[in-house]
């Protein structure tokens, strides 16, 4: 038991990140796409718009080719739909 700890309190065990750390882009190399999607959400106020989408695609890439982060597959990121959205999306038209 903790000195100072209420009885009965369980502790918090942390665990690292799934895919690692996380570095600061120290040099802003991806600031102006960062923020540019931040704008994006504040005007669709949150919602998954694909606009605001590509631009989090074009943020991650920036930080991949800057190494500020392992290089992955857009797949592996959450984006493997993005392609079926744009020829579905430009067949309507």
């Amino acid at each position: 038991m903790s000195f100072g700890r209420p009885p009965g309190q369980l502790t918090f065990n942390p665990t690292p990140p799934e895919r690692g750390s996380f570095p600061l882009d120290h040099d802003g190399e991806c600031q102006p796409v960062m923020k540019d999607y931040l704008a994006c959400l504040k005007k669709v106020r949150g919602n998954n718009d694909p606009e605001c989408r590509m631009l989090a695609k074009a943020y991650l890439k920036c930080r991949m080719d800057h190494n500020l982060m392992a290089r992955d597959s857009f797949k592996n990121l959450g984006f493997q739909d993005e392609k079926g959205k744009t020829n579905i999306s430009s067949d309507k038209s």
